[in-house]
């Protein structure tokens, strides 16, 4: 049963009250202004349109997947699952799923967190994943694209990979060579060492391993911005392809990854 409500309160009561709505307006107005990795968002986004939610927490169907080893849309090991509204990647494979469309001047976020195993031929190393971007070509491991890439120590880099480009902020053109890649190294690198759970002792942008962390990425006709928890990680002109697919990675390493949205660019 549903009681009625005074809502006049009076005295003590309404002195207790407002306390209570002070503090409720307080932390909305924290959470809004970044405090928590749902809110969080770097202060340069560009205008845009609605979402397009590509992952709603419940199936990939906006997604298809591919593994080296058994092709297109064939995930016999479970590489890639949903569970409790988040993609889980095992990490187990290298593979992807990739967008089945194709996208031009977006704004993409998406928040990651490092799981615990690493495996061969990855296994002790830092933990390694990756949003690609502009994917062009055909579904193989791994396609012509711009990456953004998610790894230990290295998170924000750029790599260009079979034949993509961009030219960096020192303005070098950076070209991935066939069936290879090459990278551009976020702003204020440290040091880096391959060893599972390493973190650059002088600009790390990653939280704690276990926490999440947000990613955003601006593509405006080739000259992209990538943000690490609301900071610019790098950032380059004239990419080629400056438009396509883009995909999640499966690279050795167990990584989850929720809340992925894209938005078109006014």
């Amino acid at each position: 049963m549903v009681h009625a409500v005074e809502l006049q309160p009076k005295g003590c009561d309404f002195m207790r009250l407002r306390e209570i709505w002070r503090a409720a307006g307080f932390l909305l107005l924290a959470g809004m202004a970044g405090g928590a990795p749902g809110w969080a968002q770097a202060k340069d986004i560009p205008v845009h349109g609605p979402a397009v939610v590509l992952f709603d927490g419940k199936d990939l169907s906006q997604f298809d997947t591919v593994l080296k080893s058994t092709g297109v849309n064939s995930d016999p090991g479970r590489v890639f699952q949903v569970e409790k509204g988040v993609v889980h990647v095992s990490g187990k494979e290298f593979g992807y799923i990739v967008t089945k469309q194709e996208y031009k001047n977006y704004y993409l976020r998406a928040e990651f967190k490092w799981g615990e195993g690493t495996f061969a031929p990855r296994e002790g190393q830092a933990r390694d994943s990756g949003i690609l971007f502009n994917i062009q070509g055909p579904a193989k491991v791994w396609p012509r694209s711009v990456e953004f890439q998610i790894n230990e120590g290295c998170t924000g880099d750029f790599w260009m990979t079979d034949g993509a480009a961009i030219t960096g902020k020192n303005g070098t053109r950076v070209t991935g060579p066939p069936d290879s890649a090459k990278k551009i190294d976020r702003f204020n690198k440290g040091e880096v060492k391959n060893v599972a759970g390493y973190r650059d002792p002088t600009n790390e942008l990653e939280r704690p391993h276990g926490e999440w962390n947000v990613v955003e990425l601006v593509n405006r006709d080739g000259h992209v911005w990538q943000y690490v928890n609301g900071k610019l990680a790098n950032e380059g002109t004239d990419a080629f392809p400056s438009s396509g697919k883009i995909l999640f990675q499966s690279e050795g390493a167990e990584v989850f990854y929720r809340n992925i949205k894209l938005f078109l660019l006014k």
